[in-house]
């Protein structure tokens, strides 16, 4: 595929490395020479210095031949004129912009081919916002992903000695939960993937990926580490787009939320928009206004700035001051380690899950998702199934008889409003919403290709 991106931060460096290494011709646009120099050294992609939404910039990187564009600038107002130009003059096919302003995302009647040509529109703080929202709803995980319409969860957990499976074969679970359908995708052992059999035995810090229908997530996390009780103080820091954001989805829940904002203006704004929220105005890292607000007593503290050194020294603090949980926000990639290793629950990179949400809609077939995992390396996927037995190389097919690349495992199966947790001998429907998980993210297109149909499918 002929690509194009706007905007070579940290979107557009991660996403042309998720894509360069896939058969992708791919061109970056940016005004900064020094990080396409970086791009050009480190990566299989061709680079055009200029404004990313100048016709003559456009035209030179041949984006009249373009698949799709992408336009991941700083700037809504460059991405959406981008899109503008790669319809009225290129007739570029898909058009996929990042816009941050809510004004913008408040009126959708305006993203049409008569007025702002935009296909997909992404919004990375309602992304980042969603995700927050769902670890804090599942205490005790580390990543939540929902799919087909929320019908299935997956869910990361680490699993502690306390856990009732812990030092037991994978195929007890079933005995553990017989009510329950649940399956283990995946394990993560000592950084290195193991391909869970039915004779695996779970180990004390294993990372796991389990898959289960969504109202029994809580049982099965049970089942691999002690319980956290449900969260309900939560303290957050920042009253940025995400931070109000977040605040707004819970206080209509059943959660008691602070907000700290250091901005006065900005805190006197909040006051006036959020309803039951309490706002603080002042600096997250000040200890005494911490300790003042009962930091002890917050189940969990959200640092969501978008300042990374301020969220991850608050975060700490809030930690050493007896806070429940903690997490932190952090934009630049070589932080994430970083920030795992100093004390800290939860590193919410923004890179990953925007880039999720593009991959989504830049892999071939009808994939409905795609969730990067363990800072890229890994991916899930929903996808559905087309064709018969004659044209397509899933269809019909049993589920033993597929042949799928090492490492990718099929997680579960969503027909119509059943989720089926699938057999060796489970036959795949046409139209079945199929879950992939695939431990090497470069068996990609290697999936893609299995469930693409041949010319006897319309």
């Amino acid at each position: 595929m002929n690509i194009v991106i706007l905007g070579a931060g940290q979107v557009g460096s991660s996403l042309a490395r998720n894509l360069a290494n896939e058969d992708n011709d791919i061109t970056i646009i940016d005004t900064n020479i020094a990080a396409l120099r970086e791009l050009r050294e480190k990566l299989d992609v061709h680079t055009r210095h200029g404004p990313a939404s100048h016709p003559d910039v456009l035209e030179q990187a041949n984006v009249n031949d373009a698949d799709m564009l992408i336009a991941v600038t700083n700037s809504d107002e460059v991405n959406m004129m981008a899109c503008q130009i790669a319809y009225s003059l290129f007739r570029t096919p898909t058009r996929i912009a990042r816009v941050r302003a809510s004004g913008y995302l408040q009126h959708p009647e305006l993203f049409t081919p008569e007025l702002i040509p935009v296909d997909v529109l992404i919004s990375p703080e309602q992304l980042i916002t969603n995700y927050i929202f769902r670890l804090i709803s599942n205490p005790g995980t580390t990543q939540v992903l929902d799919f087909a319409g929320g019908r299935v969860r997956l869910v990361a957990v680490k699993a502690y000695h306390e856990g009732p499976m812990v030092g037991h074969e994978i195929n007890k679970l079933s005995e553990h939960l017989p009510e329950v359908k649940v399956r283990i995708t995946a394990i993560f052992r000592n950084g290195k993937a193991i391909s869970p059999t039915g004779n695996t035995i779970i180990e004390a810090n294993d990372e796991i990926f389990v898959i289960a229908s969504a109202q029994h997530i809580r049982a099965v996390v049970s089942e691999l580490r002690s319980v956290d009780r449900p969260y309900k103080r939560i303290m957050i820091a920042g009253g940025g787009n995400v931070g109000r954001r977040l605040a707004n989805a819970l206080e209509e829940g059943r959660y008691k939320v602070k907000i700290i904002e250091k901005n006065p203006d900005s805190a006197k704004k909040l006051a006036e928009t959020l309803n039951k929220t309490i706002v603080l105005e002042g600096d997250a890292a000040d200890e005494s206004l911490l300790l003042e607000e009962n930091i002890e007593d917050t189940d969990i503290f959200c640092a969501l700035t978008n300042d990374d050194e301020a969220n991850i020294l608050s975060a700490m603090l809030a930690k050493r001051l007896g806070a429940r949980k903690v997490m932190s926000l952090v934009n630049r990639t070589g932080y994430v380690d970083l920030v795992e290793n100093a004390n800290i629950d939860h590193a919410v990179s923004p890179q990953q899950i925007t880039i999720g949400a593009l991959l989504t809609h830049i892999r071939s077939g009808d994939i409905v998702s795609v969730h990067s995992l363990r800072k890229g390396d890994a991916e899930v996927i929903e996808v559905v199934a087309h064709g018969d037995a004659k044209n397509s190389r899933v269809v019909g097919r049993k589920r033993a008889d597929l042949k799928l690349p090492p490492g990718t495992t099929v997680g579960a199966i969503v027909r119509k409003d059943e989720v089926i947790m699938p057999h060796h001998d489970t036959v795949i429907e046409e139209e079945d919403h199929v879950i992939l998980f695939l431990a090497d993210k470069r068996y990609i297109n290697a999936v893609e290709k299995m469930f693409q149909v041949g010319l006897g499918h319309i």
